[in-house]
């Protein structure tokens, strides 16, 4: 039995029980159950705190999980990112104060840097020959500078309002960019017959969330100009219509691009442009 731990809590939470659900898998019944079998799809599912998921993946006894990179990178394990999962995106920056002389990654050499990450951030820096004081503080670390803890910080960074209203501005390139992953323990196989069943359920639902089912019919003759504004996958499904003239077009667009590709298709002669959510697939 394939065990998965999953967020129990956080912005990373949500979604992943959503993910799990439309895979086919069965969640909690209740806020306070932790463990939940499904025997039938051979799993068990943990709800863990996000900052520990990393830790029980890569050095306890659960097989995979998912969580954030940045938590990933932080943790220090030995866990493996297989898959990633397309939400919970972040971007974790440096940020110094208006009024200070720090503007470039160099600067940051012998300087006091408060953050979460420690760990994410000293690897970061120590790969650049930078060295600096990590200081790790829990939650919020804007306040750090004001209250004279350090000269600068490294935090996930979204609008920067927050940022601002502290008095603090962004400077250097990202340290990372973040979103949710899937990850697996370094005792499991890469090709784990369970873990392919599992990335396969969750490619199946990235890809119905990202694609549409689209059919329109065509002109006979303007088949090929049809087909090359919505290729498809391994190619759109054509098939005659009563009237010999015309044929019908079933194929797999992205769901963000939908109504420019009915534009297109229309000015190529094509009617009848119906659109269809997917609600599963496997690919």
């Amino acid at each position: 039995m394939l065990r998965i731990a999953v967020p129990n809590k956080g912005m990373l939470s949500e979604p992943s029980w959503n993910m799990l659900q439309e895979a086919g898998y069965r969640l909690r019944s209740n806020s306070r159950q932790l463990v939940v079998e499904d025997p039938d799809n051979g799993i068990e599912l943990f709800y863990l705190r996000p900052l520990d998921i990393a830790v029980y993946v890569g050095r306890g006894t659960v097989d995979v999980g998912i969580t954030g990179r940045d938590l990933l990178l932080n943790s220090g394990t030995e866990a493996v990112e297989t898959m990633a999962l397309g939400y919970g995106a972040s971007t974790f920056r440096f940020a110094a104060p208006n009024e200070s002389s720090i503007t470039t990654l160099a600067d940051v050499d012998g300087k006091r840097v408060a953050s979460s990450y420690d760990k994410l951030v000293h690897d970061y820096l120590e790969n650049r020959g930078i060295h600096a004081d990590i200081i790790h503080l829990d939650g919020a670390v804007e306040s750090s500078v004001h209250l004279g803890v350090a000269d600068l910080i490294a935090d996930v960074v979204s609008t920067g309002t927050t940022l601002r209203n502290a008095g603090l501005r962004i400077f250097a390139d990202p340290i990372l960019h973040s979103e949710a992953i899937l990850i697996r323990s370094p005792r499991l196989a890469e090709g784990n017959d369970e873990l392919k069943v599992l990335s396969r359920r969750l490619k199946g639902v990235l890809t119905a969330h990202s694609y549409v089912l689209m059919d329109y019919d065509i002109p006979v003759e303007k088949v090929a100009a049809a087909v090359a504004i919505t290729p498809g996958f391994e190619s759109p499904t054509v098939a005659p219509l009563h009237d010999s003239q015309w044929a019908a077009v079933r194929v797999m667009v992205p769901r963000a691009q939908v109504n420019k590709l009915m534009d297109d298709l229309y000015e190529v002669g094509a009617r009848a442009i119906i659109v269809t959510a997917i609600q599963a697939s496997r690919m």
